[in-house]
């Protein structure tokens, strides 16, 4: 016999619900904070409402909601009291629980409802694999995570960056002297000058100085690009001496902004390397995927065992397209159903955007779905290369083999 327990969580706290196999309430609701104590309070409730009605399997379930649930997951799948009823615990995307909800079209909204309406979803079955949570992979998951937070923080401060430097220097921001912006030169430029009508009154001698110093000799013609640099101060839009100081202070702090930031993803890095050192990690040998890409890939795949096949984990990542057809009408045009765990989505196109540069195989793949499409060419092509690469993950975490190029895989004794 089994119980399902659906769970709302808020940072506040826990509603829980409990439904037996006929779809009964065999028990009285419970509410408690989001502490813990109330955590403790659910492991008792459970564990008496177990022993009571002589239940010998709990599956418990609750909407992944940022880092609220974390917690309490945690301490009900460590519970000594809990254990003999081996505890399943399941996290479901919020879009999986809102669509059941949808075939119950008088329901009203509140938190009990939704708590009621996970543990239906729990008592239907067919749960979507890989919802349920293996907690040895969530710190290696927090820091990559985590990453992608500084790393959206970076493109943030820089394009704020850029729209600063455009009031300040409008043919630097633009990129006509310098390939990046953000460059040891183009910074110094943009923190040593006061305005373009200062670089434009420079002597051309004292510029080459500074392109020399600042680029550390790496301009092949520091001469004709001083010239070039004065040419574009003498074209750039001029600002009231008003704006320029508030305008300098601005993109001052913003560079000290990214460089804060750049330094805290380094130390994340370093991180990352020894935290995915406690896994196998044999993707990093597929051409293009570093350690950090594929440490992200590992951290929300997690045991891939808990996938049957290739096929579920194509869904679980979200590379899956919906057909649509009726009666002799079949669409062309599929969209993917993007239901599924978006961090790893974006990982797995990333790293097939760096595979089909440096692989072959993959790259004759790309260019012919690039051909073949009628519209969105490189982003079709891109997504469909990433479908072909979750194949090669999905066989490499389950043989735990190194990759082996196409052309050599026969040769393996």
């Amino acid at each position: 016999m089994s119980f399902f327990v659906g769970i709302d969580v808020s940072s506040s706290d826990f509603k829980v619900r409990i439904l037996d196999e006929r779809g009964n309430e065999p028990v009285k609701k419970l509410r408690v904070l989001n502490d813990k104590p109330g955590c403790e309070q659910i492991a008792r409730y459970l564990s008496d409402a177990c022993a009571k009605e002589k239940i010998d399997r709990l599956v418990i379930g609750l909407e992944a909601t940022s880092v609220y649930s974390w917690p309490l997951q945690m301490f009900l799948a460590e519970d000594h009291s809990l254990a003999p009823l081996q505890p399943k615990i399941y996290s479901f995307n919020p879009k999986v629980v809102a669509n059941f909800k949808k075939a119950y079209v008088d329901l009203p909204k509140n938190d009990w409802i939704d708590a009621w309406v996970i543990a239906e979803r729990l008592r239907f079955g067919r749960l979507p694999e890989g919802s349920q949570v293996d907690f040895r992979y969530l710190p290696l998951q927090r820091l990559t995570r985590f990453r992608c937070h500084l790393i959206d923080m970076i493109s943030r401060e820089k394009n704020y960056f850029l729209t600063n430097l455009f009031l300040k220097f409008s043919t630097l921001a633009q990129g006509a002297v310098f390939s990046n912006t953000f460059g040891a030169t183009s910074e110094s430029l943009t923190l040593e000058f006061f305005s373009p009508e200062e670089v434009a009154a420079r002597p051309l001698d004292e510029l080459i100085d500074f392109l020399m110093e600042k680029g550390r000799s790496h301009f092949e013609d520091p001469e004709a690009k001083a010239r070039e640099l004065k040419e574009a101060a003498r074209k750039a839009h001029r600002l009231r001496g008003s704006l320029l100081q508030p305008i300098n202070l601005i993109l001052a702090t913003s560079i000290e902004t990214i460089h804060t930031l750049e330094k805290q993803v380094k130390k994340i890095d370093k991180a990352i390397e020894a935290e995915i050192r406690h896994f196998p990690n044999t993707l990093i040998t597929i051409p293009g995927i570093g350690p950090v890409l594929s440490a992200g890939i590992i951290a929300e795949i997690g045991d891939i065992r808990r996938f049957p096949n290739e096929g579920a984990l194509a869904k679980f990542i979200g590379l899956t397209w919906r057909s649509h057809q009726s009666g002799n009408f079949t669409a062309d045009d599929t969209p993917l159903t993007r239901t599924g765990n978006t961090y790893l989505r974006s990982y797995i196109i990333q790293a097939a955007n760096l595979v089909r540069q440096k692989e072959p195989e993959y790259k004759a793949f790309y260019q012919r779905k690039f051909s073949e499409s009628k519209t969105h060419h490189h982003r079709r092509a891109l997504v469909l290369t990433a479908r072909k690469l979750v194949r090669m993950v999905d066989a490499l975490l389950r043989s735990n083999q190194i990759y082996m190029p196409h052309g050599n895989r026969g040769n393996v004794s």
